[in-house]
This record gives C-alpha cells, sequence and structure tokens, in this order.
C-alpha cells in the first residue's frame, strides 16, 4: 500500500546465491561489502538519447539495484522487466533506491523495448559490453536447473518464435544485443560499494524480484496481475 513504511533492509549480501536457496547473509560492517573498481565505474552507459553517462555515477549518491538483461529481443527478459515496471516509484522513493536496468544493445532500441514493457523507470545501455565483461557476466548456456520463475508467462517455443518474429520484421535484422550474453543483478551504491551480485547462469536463471526488492528495503510486490502470455 503507498505510503506505508517500508521493510527494514537486511544485512548486504556479498557473494552470489543460487536462485532457488535463501540469500546467504553477512554482519553488516565494512568487510560486508565489496569495492567496485574505479576503471569499471568509469566506463560509459548511453541514454535513450545517446548521451554518455558514467556508469559509477548512477549509484554514486543512492543505492540502486541494477539490473543488466541478456538482449531486448529475449521474450524472458521482455516478462522479466515487465514485473519490474509494476514497481510503484512511490516504494523506490521511500526506500532511496534506484531501478535501473542496462542492456547491451544499440540505444536506438530503449525506446521502443520501454513501450513494450511499460517500464518507465531508469534503462541505459553498454553496447560494447565492457561493463557485461568487467562485472564477470557469462555467455553462453550454463546446464542448470533455474526452477519455475514467478516472472515468466510464454513458455519456451512460443517465447522464442515471437523473439524472431520482431527481429526479422524489425528495420534491420538485428538481435539486439549479442543473443548467448547473460545477464546478472547487483546491488550498488553508495559511493563504490558492491552489496549483491547475482549472475545469471541461462536465460531462464534470473533472482526474483521482491527477493532483490527485500534486500533494499523496498516494499513487496504483487505481481499476479500478469499481462497475455504471447501469442504468435
Amino acid at each position: 500500500m503507498q505510503g506505508a513504511m517500508a521493510a527494514p533492509a537486511l544485512a548486504p549480501v556479498t557473494r552470489q546465491v543460487s536462485s532457488r536457496a535463501a540469500p546467504a547473509l553477512v554482519p553488516s560492517g565494512p568487510e560486508s561489502v565489496l569495492p567496485l573498481a574505479a576503471a569499471v565505474a568509469e566506463l560509459p552507459v548511453l541514454d535513450a538519447s545517446g548521451r554518455r553517462v558514467q556508469f559509477g555515477t548512477l549509484f554514486r549518491e543512492r543505492r540502486a539495484v541494477v539490473i543488466f538483461v541478456r538482449h531486448f529481443l529475449c521474450y524472458i527478459c521482455k516478462e522479466y522487466v515487465e514485473d519490474l515496471a509494476k514497481i510503484p516509484k512511490s516504494f523506490l522513493q521511500e526506500a532511496n533506491v534506484a531501478l535501473i536496468v542496462i542492456g547491451q544493445s544499440s540505444y536506438h532500441h530503449i525506446e521502443p523495448f520501454c513501450k513494450l514493457t511499460g517500464y518507465s523507470h531508469e534503462i541505459y545501455v553498454d553496447p560494447e559490453r565492457e561493463i557485461y565483461k568487467r562485472l564477470g557476466m557469462k555467455r553462453g548456456e550454463e546446464i542448470a536447473s533455474s526452477g519455475q520463475s514467478p516472472h515468466i508467462k510464454s513458455n519456451i517455443l512460443s517465447g522464442s518464435i515471437w523473439s524472431l518474429w520482431r527481429a526479422v520484421t524489425g528495420p534491420l535484422f538485428d538481435f539486439q544485443g549479442d543473443p548467448v550474453q547473460q545477464g546478472g543483478t547487483f546491488i550498488l551504491g553508495t559511493g563504490d560499494n558492491i552489496h549483491f551480485i547475482y549472475r545469471d547462469r541461462n536465460q531462464l536463471d534470473h533472482k526474483p524480484i521482491n527477493s532483490v526488492l527485500q534486500l533494499v528495503g523496498v516494499q513487496h510486490v504483487d505481481f499476479t496481475s500478469r499481462s497475455s502470455v504471447i501469442h504468435v
């Protein structure tokens, strides 16, 4: 409910955890965070107008949940971001937390992707995938069970056909990023602090959104109001 007090934040997490297991917590304090290398903080991302922004400035003065998606044609990323779009801005403001999505396409694809998903929070792209590489996100599919995602509505067949259809019917045949690049979820800031790292292992693997929001003291969000399943 808007205006309610945000849930208390849990202790920071500094190591990757299984998407199915409960997050491993460590004691609060200077030893519980990892530093982000200055060379990574200085790398640029691009906004929807093509303006270059230093990555580190996105969370220098605030904490941020930063979600790197695979590519904008990925139906799983689309449906995950559709649920991110349901997080009320008031919930984030109450916890003084930013929500940021980063893709790896050309910046020209940002606006259409936002219209498609209804996403209105912050979004940037890293078209050279330099930040993806420096933060250790994988390329290729690791064989691992990720469990049933609460955020994915379409099955693999219909979703994959829909992604291919969008690629071939676009102005250019463009997968809007490296199709084998995996993403990840990070909690960053303030400053150069890294509080949480999760690197996706395959296209079906990602952190449930509410489990991440809980770590930064953002209220639980009801994602049961579903958009339509993809039909092709």
